[in-house]
C-alpha cells in the first residue's frame, strides 16, 4: 500500500510517499522563509500562490526519486486543517483532484495528528497509550493518546502558543523572521541566570499553558536594557530556560497524574535542542521512555501527512465524496 502524502497548512509545501511494506520512499520540502522574510511574517495570499507554483514538480520529484507509477499508489493524503485557509485549499484541491483522475481515495488529515504520529517515522517507536506534547508555532497541547484515532485532551494553552511567543520575543529582541530557531541560537551565548523570567501557570493545579505573560516579561526586561548583542543572548536564554522549564514540569504532572509513562514530544518547537536534552533528562531520572520524530519531521512535512494517511487508510475512513472542504479551525477530538 503506497500513499502520497500533500502538506500544504503554512508556509511549507511537503510532499511524501509512504509504502507500508518498505517506509518512507521519498519526501521533499519546499520552504517559503524566502519569501515572507521581508514581511516580518507569513502573508497568506503569498503562501497560497506559492503552493500553486511548486506542488506539481514536487509530486513530480518524489514520484520520480521513489521510481514509482501513478498505478502503484493506493491513496492521496492531505492536510485537511486547521491552516491558513488559501493554502488549504491549494492542497485540498489538488489531491482531490488528482485521486478522482487516478479513480483513489483521498484522504483528509488533521494537521496536529500528522504532527503526533510522526514519531511512527523513527525506528523507535512508542507503544499505546502514549501522552504526547504538542508543540508548535499555532499549538501547545498535552494529548493522552489511547490508539491511533483516539485522541484525549488534557491541557492547552490558553493564549500564545510556545512557538508563537518565541517568535514574537525573537521579534521584541529584533531577530529577523523565522525569529524561534534564531532566538534559540543566540541563547547558547546567554549568561545563565543573569535574569529569571516566571513559570507561568506551575502555582495552579492542571495542565493548561499560558505563554504571552512570558512575552510580556520579555518586553519589559528588553526596556531597561540597552539591548547589546550580549544583552539579547541573556534575554533569549531566561526566555527559552522559562518555557523549557515549564513544559517539561508540566509533562512529568501529565505523567503522574495519568501513570502513563511512554511520552511523545512532536512539533516544530520539539526539534529545540535544549528541550530534548532536559527532557530525556527527566526521562533517564524518572523511569519515563521519551520519543521524538526524526529533526526533519519535526517541523511541517509531508511524510507525517502520508504516515497518517496510511494509518487512516487501512481503517477504511477517508472523503466520502469529491467536495473541496477544509477547516481552518479544528480541534482534535474526533476518533476511529
Amino acid at each position: 500500500m503506497i500513499i502520497l502524502g500533500i502538506e500544504s497548512s503554512c508556509d511549507e509545501t511537503g510532499l511524501a510517499l509512504y509504502d507500508s511494506e518498505r517506509g518512507l520512499l521519498a519526501h521533499t520540502l519546499h520552504s517559503q522563509i524566502a519569501v515572507h522574510r521581508i514581511y516580518g511574517g507569513v502573508v497568506p495570499e503569498l503562501a497560497s500562490r506559492d503552493h500553486i507554483r511548486f506542488i506539481v514538480p514536487l509530486v513530480q520529484q518524489v514520484m520520480k526519486e521513489a521510481e514509482v507509477a501513478s498505478s502503484q499508489i493506493n491513496a492521496i493524503s492531505y492536510t485537511k486543517g486547521p491552516g491558513l485557509i488559501g493554502a488549504l485549499l491549494v492542497g485540498a484541491t489538488f489531491a482531490k483532484s488528482l485521486a478522482f483522475a487516478w479513480g483513489i481515495p483521498a484522504i483528509g488529515i488533521h494537521h496536529m495528528e500528522g504532527h503526533l504520529l510522526a514519531a511512527f517515522l523513527d525506528a523507535k517507536k512508542p507503544n499505546f497509550p502514549f501522552l504526547a506534547l504538542l508543540v508548535s508555532g499555532g499549538h501547545t497541547q498535552i494529548i493522552k493518546t489511547n490508539e491511533i484515532g483516539a485522541y484525549e485532551l488534557l491541557g492547552e494553552t490558553i493564549d500564545d502558543a510556545a512557538g508563537e511567543a518565541f517568535d514574537k520575543t525573537a521579534k521584541l529582541l529584533g531577530l529577523p523572521y523565522p525569529g524561534g530557531p534564531i532566538l534559540a541560537q543566540i541563547a547558547e551565548r546567554g549568561t545563565p541566570n543573569r535574569f529569571h523570567f516566571p513559570r507561568p501557570m506551575l502555582d495552579r493545579p492542571g495542565l493548561d499553558f499560558s505563554f504571552s505573560g512570558l512575552k510580556t516579561h520579555a518586553l519589559h526586561t528588553i526596556n531597561q536594557l540597552e539591548l547589546n548583542e550580549q544583552d539579547k543572548a541573556d534575554v533569549a536564554w531566561a526566555f527559552q530556560d522559562a518555557v523549557v522549564d515549564t513544559l517539561v514540569k508540566k509533562c512529568a504532572r501529565a505523567i503522574t497524574q495519568t501513570g502513563i509513562t511512554e511520552l511523545v514530544i512532536a512539533g516544530g518547537v520539539g526539534a529545540n535542542k535544549i528541550l530534548r536534552q532536559r527532557m530525556s533528562a527527566f526521562a533517564a531520572q524518572n523511569n519515563v521512555n521519551v520519543f521524538y520524530p526524526p529533526l526533519e519531521f519535526c517541523t511541517d512535512n509531508g511524510a507525517m501527512i502520508a504516515y497518517a494517511g496510511y494509518e487512516r487508510f487501512k481503517r477504511g475512513k477517508f472523503d466520502q465524496d469529491t467536495a473541496i472542504d477544509v477547516l481552518p479551525r479544528w480541534e482534535l477530538d474526533f476518533y476511529l
